[in-house]
């Protein structure tokens, strides 16, 4: 008789990864060292895609990369109005609702509690989204873009990458923030990096070490329990 052995339960490796990630709002000046970050690159490298595509590239900057970067995007984005942007390449949810809404806001008000804004006062609150286009301080961004031939599909598997570059970067104890925003401003972006048109921008990344006292980092968001999410079915 043949004896299986059960495979090993590697679970708590990957729960411990996803409940310490979070997403990092203000950041320490050090730069990650290079070795470090093509670590990172590598173990986003082994996320999954459709018949193994890989459809995303990457671009990241460090050092004066980032600083002109930076200096570049909040300069335009202050010209624009400041507002998040609407140069998106994928559309945006058009709105949130039920749900959904309810937990954005929930999302939202942590945040401003966190940094001292008042409800309804929307000055102080689009100054803290302006900081998106600082990067929040961060020494790195990462660009993700997707093949643009590949479709929504191809943004699913950059979905996928995205992830995977998180819980690596977390297993590094390197802080992280995705950030839509910088896709809102797609067409500055495209032009700054000189990006071809068969690529489609999906979302940045900031990262770095994360500023441990700073109240934009003191505060962390709930996940729905199964049952709102689940539906099993035994028929």
């Amino acid at each position: 008789m043949t004896e299986h052995t059960a495979a090993p339960d590697k679970s708590a490796a990957l729960a411990e990864l996803l409940t310490s990630r979070w997403s990092c709002r203000a950041f320490e000046s050090r730069e990650v060292p290079r070795p470090v970050i093509e670590r990172l690159l590598s173990l986003a490298q082994r996320s999954a895609s459709w018949c193994n595509t890989q459809p995303w590239q990457v671009i990241v900057t460090t050092g004066q990369g980032t600083e002109r970067f930076r200096t570049s995007l909040a300069e335009y984005a202050a010209s624009e109005g400041g507002e998040l942007g609407d140069e998106f390449d994928f559309a945006p949810p058009a709105e949130y609702r039920g749900v959904y809404r309810e937990r954005r806001r929930e999302t939202g008000w942590q945040l401003y509690e966190a940094v001292g804004v008042e409800r309804g006062d929307r000055a102080a609150s689009a100054r803290q989204a302006f900081e998106n286009f600082r990067l929040f301080g961060a020494p790195h961004v990462a660009i993700v873009t997707t093949a643009a031939d590949q479709g929504v599909y191809g943004a699913v598997d950059c979905g996928l990458y995205l992830g995977t570059f998180l819980l690596a970067a977390t297993s590094l104890g390197i802080a992280t923030v995705p950030q839509a925003a910088l896709a809102g401003r797609s067409a500055f972006v495209r032009e700054y990096f000189d990006i071809p048109e068969d690529r489609k921008i999906l979302a940045g990344v900031s990262f770095g070490y994360p500023a441990a006292d700073h109240p934009a980092n003191s505060y962390r968001t709930t996940r729905a329990p199964l049952a709102e999410v689940v539906t099993w079915r035994s028929d």
